[in-house]
């Protein structure tokens, strides 16, 4: 049984509740409409009883019409009544569906401004002497000195899985921790190329990687010498583990669904873990709309339940990967 202060944090579930009770006032309506109509039939029967009596019955069917009579206006008010309650239970639907709305803003919101961070953190990083000085003067000693301050990030920020600087050939020269990647050349690959060419920071997607062993973001930067001249890539490793302590904190009825997407469809994160880049939601309808750009928020109510999803907007200079929050609420009959 859950506490007045947790429903109070979840308007989701209080509006439930308060349908759950118009589902039983519906029910005690249709039982007046079942009483009335049974009264309407006896008085039926009572009036033809009283005819067949003749002047005896008379008073027996004044009292015959007025039953009837307010059978008829006790099935006319059930009747409104039951519209009324129909009424309130759009209504209920509508506020949960815009409450569920502001969920998925507000964690794609989180979740941009966290990555937001991450973006900052490998510009900043880039620019340290010792991380331009072990490309500029590639020496045993510039080496380890820009081992020792990626080392002391890596212990600092723990929301990172390694950091690396990578030479203008694509070399890997030092690592923060896997030692084993040192000397490695990452030329090949899209992350390197991009922050190359565009000599500024690239972001990929989220994707599983066997070097670091989860699901993880790689946030590049290019490094320049004092003359401004591009030398080599910074590049870190986010651990996703980190983005599903915003998810855990989100506050939704437990038989409601969580999800962040990606541009494809294909679910990155959810609250239960599963089917991680293997699980497409492109079937339904709320994931089309924010996928194809038609709305990016907003929700809509397919078989009894509310789909709500909100399109990143980014923050600031991360501008964002296409990733939408789908957040599911079953809403009953």
């Amino acid at each position: 049984m859950k506490s007045t202060l947790e429903k109070g944090l979840n308007v989701s579930l209080l509006m439930n509740e308060l349908k759950q009770d118009n589902i039983e006032m519906q029910g005690v309506m249709r039982r007046i409409q079942a009483i009335s109509r049974q009264s309407n039939i006896l008085a039926l029967n009572s009036g033809i009883e009283a005819a067949r009596a003749g002047e005896a019955g008379r008073g027996f069917s004044v009292v015959a019409t007025e039953i009837k009579k307010f059978a008829g206006e006790s099935f006319d008010a059930s009747k409104k009544s039951e519209f009324i309650i129909n009424k309130i239970q759009e209504k209920a639907n509508e506020i949960i569906a815009v409450r569920t709305v502001d969920i998925a803003y507000d964690t794609i919101d989180k979740i941009d401004r966290n990555l937001f961070e991450r973006n900052c953190d490998v510009q900043a990083w880039a620019t340290f002497d010792a991380v331009k000085n072990c490309l500029t003067h590639p020496t045993t000693e510039s080496k380890q000195s820009a081992q020792s301050l990626l080392k002391n990030i890596h212990n600092i920020y723990e929301v990172y899985f390694d950091l690396f600087v990578i030479d203008i050939t694509g070399e890997i020269v030092v690592a923060a921790q896997n030692q084993s990647q040192v000397g490695k050349n990452m030329s090949d690959r899209k992350w390197f190329q991009e922050t190359i060419k565009t000599n500024d920071v690239y972001v990929t997607d989220m994707y599983h990687s066997s070097v670091v062993g989860g699901h993880t973001m790689a946030y590049s930067s290019p490094i320049h010498n004092d003359a401004g001249k591009t030398i080599g890539v910074l590049t870190t490793r986010f651990n996703w583990e980190y983005i599903y302590d915003i998810i855990d904190r989100v506050k939704i009825a437990e038989d409601s669904k969580l999800y962040v997407i990606n541009s494809e469809g294909y679910v990155i994160a959810s609250k239960d873990r599963s089917d991680i880049l293997k699980t497409k939601l492109t079937s339904l309808r709320a994931v089309e709309n924010v996928l194809t750009k038609r709305e990016t928020r907003g929700y809509t109510i397919e078989n009894n339940y509310i789909n709500a999803y909100c399109l990143t907007e980014g923050y600031n200079a991360y501008k964002g990967k296409g990733w939408s929050v789908i957040v599911i609420e079953p809403i009953g009959e």
